[in-house]
């Protein structure tokens, strides 16, 4: 696997990109400087990863509606041009349930990481604590919770599916503890799957199945197929020593399938907060109501999302219901947002409608699978410059300051 020598990120002056928590010594991998953008880093990806792993966190669900509604309803928001003002001085820098963060951004859980770039949930770890913001680790990574925790030596997020195993949530919940894991965020959208038509013509399967499309994919992509050979590991990482035949992709298959709850509800999130002593983020609330629930069970923060359209084809996008639910609950949890985030624009117009912070997950996706580590560093960079143009082109000189004034 390819090992990038670290050097410091070429920060412009006045922007502030490592919290205390980090310190001054922590460095990041170099960028890759022929990325301007983040579509940039998806055409790369495209060519670089096998087709089923790239479409698998590139589609949506169903016709795609609601994917493609969450870029176009962002895109419709126009920003309000400033000028005349003095914004030398200027800082991304913010906090996010207390801690410290370089820029109102996180990485949101991605499943299936580390197929998109050998051990890729540990490099997407390290580049996000690099550059000081939060990795969300997911439940259906390649890498396990003790992977990356030994592997990058910080505190991160971990995502939790609530499966009809109960027994195996708390065994997960205590993981993620046991690593020092400073915040759960339980997805509570996915108690049936919404069918992901491209994934099922791909023939989609971790590790890949022996098909001679499969085979031909991969032989066209012998880079990642060689960085594959030093992985840690080549399927579903915290499922490790629990399913049983998990040496089988058949196996691994029929029980991911078989335990998404349909019978989950909140209920169920207070038994979580129970048996969790740190931060708790529900991801997946997409209506005032579901929001307030979330607060009186104790969440200490929520994610506007609509699972990157991924779930319920045809519900609305994200940034359409961001600001009735910000109005309604902003003041008793955090409100942070994911969907179609690809641009430091995009994080503005989601801060400007009452946003905390933003999660991004394509987009840094995308890097991984384009550089692995320092593909990650490049997509959270690009996220940085952009915002930190906006912020100038705007008239503001802080995060704090973000609202629907810089919006027309």
């Amino acid at each position: 696997m390819e090992r990038v020598v670290p050097t410091a990120l070429d920060v412009p002056t006045g922007i502030v990109t490592l919290p205390d928590a980090i310190g001054a010594a922590s460095v990041a991998p170099k960028l890759m400087t022929n990325m301007t953008c983040i579509e940039d880093l998806r055409r790369a990806a495209r060519r670089r990863v096998p087709r089923a792993f790239f479409d698998y966190a590139e589609a949506g669900s169903y016709a795609e509606q609601t994917l493609r509604a969450n870029r176009a309803d962002l895109e419709r928001i126009t920003l309000r041009q400033r000028v005349l003002v003095d914004v030398e001085q200027r800082d991304t820098a913010t906090t996010i349930l207390g801690e410290k963060v370089s820029l109102p951004v996180a990485l949101a859980p991605i499943g299936l990481g580390g197929m998109q770039w050998a051990d890729g949930e540990i490099l997407a770890c390290r580049a996000a604590k690099a550059a000081g913001i939060p990795y969300t680790m997911s439940t259906m990574s390649i890498c396990s919770i003790e992977d990356v925790a030994q592997a990058v030596g910080k505190p991160f997020w971990f995502q939790l599916y609530v499966m009809k195993d109960r027994g195996f949530v708390r065994a997960l919940a205590e993981r993620a503890h046991a690593a020092r894991c400073s915040t759960l965020v339980l997805t509570v959208d996915l108690q049936v799957l919404g069918q992901r038509h491209v994934d099922i013509r791909n023939g989609l399967s971790v590790p890949p199945a022996l098909k001679l499309r499969t085979i031909l994919d991969i032989a066209s992509r012998p880079a990642w197929a060689a960085r594959m050979l030093t992985a840690k590991r080549w399927t579903f990482g915290n499922l490790a020593g629990h399913v049983k035949g998990e040496d089988s992709v058949k196996a691994v298959a029929d029980w991911v399938a078989h335990q998404f709850d349909a019978t989950l509800n909140w209920s169920d999130v207070e038994w979580i907060r129970s048996i969790w002593p740190g931060k708790l983020i529900l991801k997946g609330i997409l209506n005032v109501d579901d929001a307030r629930s979330a607060s009186k069970a104790g969440a200490d923060a929520i994610v506007v999302s609509n699972h990157g359209g991924r779930q319920l084809d045809g519900a609305p996008s994200t940034i359409s219901m961001l600001p009735r639910i910000a109005e309604a609950v902003g003041s008793e949890v955090e409100v942070l947002f994911d969907g179609g985030v690809r641009s430091g624009q995009d994080v503005m117009r989601a801060l400007a409608l009452g946003a905390r912070a933003c999660l991004v997950g394509r987009a840094y996706v995308y890097g991984l699978g384009a550089g692995g580590e320092r593909g990650v560093a490049t997509a959270i960079d690009i996220l940085r410059k952009e915002l930190y143009v906006t912020m100038a082109l705007t008239g503001t000189r802080s995060v704090e300051e973000i609202d629907g004034r810089v919006l027309n």
